[in-house]
């Protein structure tokens, strides 16, 4: 099979494609044919040998895959050869076969595509454990997303707004602002140019009530400026690439949480309530209630291109890699 492999810690020039050997499935595992895998920030940190964990290379990156299950080991029941499913993991999706336990694959409805079904899990699976499970958002309060044209940031928009939230949207240009209006966002903040505290207060009325933060730097402090009374502020990544320090008396005064959201570990530890979560996510896109958003489709071959243009922030959510 073809694989597309990290070299060297160079970034994406370090990738290129292999022929291996392929896989097989344990006792409890799925061998999944790949049809598409989803791109994320992570894979750029990993090839700088960036992320919280680094594979020595030669590795495959990839956190998210959707495909026909192939075979399955003698212990699973929950699919089978033939079923279209999704699945997410630590990495190895890059390539044209992969293996997954039984409980990392979720069933794609038949009117989601692959390309979808690939764009969909990580960033929608983060995004619910935020938004549900760790924030509790109800319907009616307002949830400030920085970072709002990303890969996180769109789901975050969407899913805020299939609660019943006033969404506000911030990113740092009109461009991605307006698409974010698009998916869902009722208001946005150009925080290139403009006050986040200040805009965030103004468009919220007494402070956002949830702020969604997969982004840090310099924007995670204002952001918590301008949280209301006993608001909950997500921890979510730090695609700028500074970790903030935060100070704590401003939790004090506001009587607001800082809120950490590792949904890698919420998968590891609870892989059923993940997986519950997954149908959730699938059910909803295919009622037409989400819309996760392709931005552009490459080649194994250009997974280099597909890398870079996301180190550069060009992408308005998700890259999707197909064999």
């Amino acid at each position: 099979m073809r694989a597309v492999r990290c070299h060297e810690l160079i970034g994406p020039k370090g990738l290129r494609v292999d022929e291996l050997d392929a896989p097989k499935p344990g006792t409890h595992d799925v061998l999944i044919e790949t049809r598409a895998a989803g791109v994320n920030f992570p894979e750029v940190l990993l090839s700088y040998g960036k992320y919280q964990f680094k594979p020595q290379p030669p590795f495959i990156p990839g956190g998210e895959v959707a495909g026909v299950v192939r075979e399955v080991g003698a212990a699973v029941t929950s699919v089978k050869p033939g079923d279209r499913v999704a699945a997410t993991m630590m990495n190895g999706a890059f390539a044209e076969q992969v293996v997954v336990p039984e409980l990392a694959a979720v069933k794609l409805p038949d009117a989601v595509s692959f390309e979808i079904g690939a764009a969909t899990l990580l960033t929608y699976l983060t995004t619910w454990h935020a938004l549900v499970d760790r924030a509790h958002l109800r319907a009616g309060e307002s949830l400030l997303v920085l970072g709002a044209a990303g890969g996180v940031g769109v789901a975050a928009v969407q899913l805020g707004k299939m609660l019943g939230a006033k969404v506000i949207a911030a990113a740092s240009t009109d461009e991605k602002l307006a698409f974010a209006k698009a998916q869902g966002a009722s208001e946005g903040i150009n925080y290139a140019k403009e006050d986040l505290k200040e805009r965030a207060k103004a468009l919220s009325g007494a402070g956002v009530d949830v702020v969604y933060d997969p982004v840090g730097g310099p924007y995670a402090e204002q952001a918590l400026r301008a949280i209301a009374w006993e608001g909950r502020f997500l921890v979510v990544g730090f695609a700028h690439g500074d970790i903030p320090k935060i100070p704590l008396n401003l939790t004090l005064l506001k009587g607001c949480q800082i809120v950490g959201v590792f949904w890698g570990q919420f998968a590891m530890r609870e892989p059923e309530r993940n997986r519950a979560n997954g149908v959730k996510i699938f059910e909803a896109i295919a009622d037409g209630k989400l819309a996760p958003h392709v931005d552009k489709v490459f080649s194994f071959a250009d997974a280099t291109l597909a890398l870079e243009r996301m180190e550069r922030r060009e992408v308005l959510g998700k890259l999707v890699l197909v064999p």
